[in-house]
């Protein structure tokens, strides 16, 4: 357990480090210099219920191929975390599932309020529960999945039930995106994650950052970015400072299945 003493100095070194943090570096100058970063990026707190809207071009239900092209532990050997080296089997191996974007149903219009039914014309969202299945499954195969729960008040919190007992909660915190023309968007989303169901309770910090581009009406390609953080609990967090000790670069194909075929297989 952290001592008072502790926790005091860890947020006067976060605030110190989030000032430092606030000039105004935009998403695309973020992906131009991967993977030189050295801080999260500039993004704003998540208020209440709300959730990443995407473009209209989104919409609808995509085939995607991601592929890992590469992972760099900017700390190594002295850090690196869980799983990294596992993961180097993913490299150049495009995995396949399907995402889907749709107008939003619910909103949440204060503490303890039900949801309530939007009218009108509604944002595009993720499918989040179908989005993260389709994707856990990708990687971990139906044996290695139990579920993928979704706060029906709150999108921007998820569970996800592995096999073993083992569990993984996630709440994203904090957002930007960027509409730099009428074809192109980007988005960086920043998620505390809890990994339960080890001997001890692993907690980390992800960023997410995406840069979209759409090609024709039915194709879009993409870049994406995940850095992971070291939560300031971790015994090298004072060495990690605000810089990433784990980055992964994917090349994303998203392919819009017809609306025939999606009801036929959905």
């Amino acid at each position: 357990m952290l001592k008072p003493l502790q926790i005091l100095s860890i947020a006067i070194y976060l605030w110190c480090n989030i000032a430092t943090m606030a000039w105004a570096e935009t998403l695309q100058d973020r992906i131009q210099d991967y993977p030189n970063w050295s801080n999260l990026p500039s993004v704003e707190t998540v208020q209440g219920s709300e959730d990443l809207i995407y473009p209209d071009w989104m919409q609808g239900t995509w085939q995607v191929s991601s592929t890992l092209r590469e992972q760099t532990a900017p700390l190594a050997p002295e850090i690196v975390t869980p799983g990294f080296e596992q993961n180097r089997q993913f490299i150049d191996q495009p995995l396949i599932f399907c995402v889907k974007f749709e107008p939003q149903q619910y909103f949440a219009q204060q503490a303890f309020a039900l949801p309530k039914l939007l009218s009108g014309d509604r944002p595009i969202v993720a499918n989040r529960e179908f989005n993260g299945t389709e994707i856990a499954t990708a990687y971990l195969g139906e044996a290695g999945l139990r579920a993928v729960k979704v706060d029906p008040t709150n999108p921007n919190r998820q569970l996800t039930r592995l096999n073993g007992d083992r569990t993984l909660i996630s709440t994203i915190t904090a957002r930007v995106t960027e509409f730099p023309n009428g074809q192109e968007f980007l988005s960086s989303e920043i998620t505390r994650q809890q990994f339960r169901g080890t001997p001890q309770i692993y907690l980390n910090t992800v960023e997410t950052t995406t840069d979209y581009t759409l090609q024709t009406p039915d194709l879009i390609t993409a870049k994406q970015i995940t850095a992971i953080y070291l939560s300031p609990n971790d015994p090298n967090f004072f060495q990690a400072k605000t810089q990433p000790v784990a980055l992964y670069l994917y090349e994303l194909e998203l392919a819009k299945i017809p609306e025939a075929n999606n009801k036929a297989d959905f």
